[in-house]
């Protein structure tokens, strides 16, 4: 039998869904709660390389992540000149295995919902617009209120609710986010037909400018500044903004430029990190994703590190036989070394743009290919 018989989810995202899928699956009563009123999710388009697609074939949800995505193999470079001239084209490293593309792009609120749409299939028990207000973890089992006024005994509790996790502050553990310097503006828009993968543009008035395909007809572009305090910005200035930092890149971005023009589909937000050196659980209370491990989006892997996560923590919850500290001691073992190794490679990145330094950006994007080839 399982470690596990029940376990409560807090956070419907992608490390949320993902291990109450698993879960579920392996014949534990799983309840997921979400603070948000529905599955739409903030945000534009996500980058998915291969090691998230590997675990989202392990969901199950591949056939429709691969139908409402786009996939490619090669990354672009662009020097930032009047032509936004293509300098190089690399084969990308397929890390989820040659049977799987090297990168799906896709709409970021298309992934939450096949998401939860696969875990309602699978039997988990999925709330809105519903959290926990009280855990009460007496050793055998944590009893834990909900802001419905609602409650339930549960043997396990994953918080999963994401960078400023809610559940970490319950446990008492004292980590906040770190700004690195870094901001990033995110459109959502029109594909135009020049943009077929990933290209980036180091240099121009912006460290990074770059598009990700997320469908036939839709992309997500971003440009990446010195970290600015953007809040007093309405939406239409906002919009303005980052279309006048995009006419120093041409190439696709000129045709990228031509659909900017919805402010709604415009945002800002800093580049943050932390890691929570283990453990990751405070008795039968266990943190997995972003609200253990934040890194800067220069190697694009939040999503997948959190995937992982929710793969390897159910694999041990349903080989075991008790939650014990050896099985916490596992898991700490196999998560926290690969995700304090992506952090910090996603730092070094960001730091060489930040000191205009030219680092040994091939070394490390291969030592991170080879690392992450390998399943969790």
């Amino acid at each position: 039998m399982p470690a596990v018989s029940n376990v409560l989810v807090i956070g419907a995202g992608a490390a949320g869904t993902a291990v109450a899928i698993l879960l579920a699956e392996g014949g534990v009563s799983v309840e997921l709660v979400d603070v948000k009123p529905d599955v739409s999710a903030l945000g534009s388009g996500i980058t998915l390389q291969g090691n998230a697609l590997r675990v989202l074939r392990q969901l199950g949800v591949w056939d429709q992540v691969r139908e409402h995505g786009f996939a490619f193999d090669t990354l672009g470079l662009r020097a930032p000149d009047p032509n936004g001239t293509l300098v190089a084209e690399l084969e990308d490293v397929r890390t989820g295995g040659p049977d799987l593309p090297a990168t799906v792009g896709m709409y970021r609120p298309d992934l939450a919902k096949i998401l939860v749409d696969r875990a309602t299939d699978v039997g988990v028990k999925v709330r809105f617009g519903t959290t926990f207000t009280d855990l009460d973890d007496d050793g055998a089992g944590v009893t834990v209120r909900f802001s419905d006024g609602s409650s339930g005994r549960y043997d396990l509790v994953v918080g999963a609710d994401g960078v400023r996790s809610t559940t970490r502050a319950a446990l008492g553990i004292e980590l906040e986010p770190r700004g690195t310097g870094m901001g990033i503006w995110r459109v959502f828009t029109p594909r135009p037909q020049s943009v077929t993968r990933t290209d980036l543009v180091y240099g121009g008035p912006c460290y990074i400018a770059g598009y990700c395909p997320t469908g036939d007809s839709t992309l997500y572009a971003y440009l990446v500044e010195d970290w600015q305090d953007r809040t007093s910005l309405t939406p239409e200035e906002s919009l303005e903004v980052m279309r006048g930092l995009s006419e120093a890149y041409h190439g696709p971005w000129d045709d990228i430029r031509v659909g900017m023009t919805d402010p709604a589909r415009v945002n800002y937000t800093a580049f943050e990190t932390h890691v929570l050196d283990g453990p990751w659980n405070r008795g039968r209370v266990v943190l997995i994703g972003d609200a253990v491990h934040t890194c800067p989006p220069t190697l694009a892997q939040g999503a997948a590190q959190a995937l992982e996560d929710a793969s390897v923590l159910a694999e041990l919850l349903l080989a075991s036989e008790q939650v014990t500290d050896e099985l916490w001691d596992q898991f700490v073992a196999r998560r926290l070394p690969r995700a304090r190794t992506i952090v910090e490679a996603s730092l070094q990145l960001s730091q060489w743009l930040l000191n205009r330094e030219r680092g040994d950006v091939p070394g490390l994007m291969a030592e991170v290919a080879h690392l992450l080839s390998n399943p969790a």
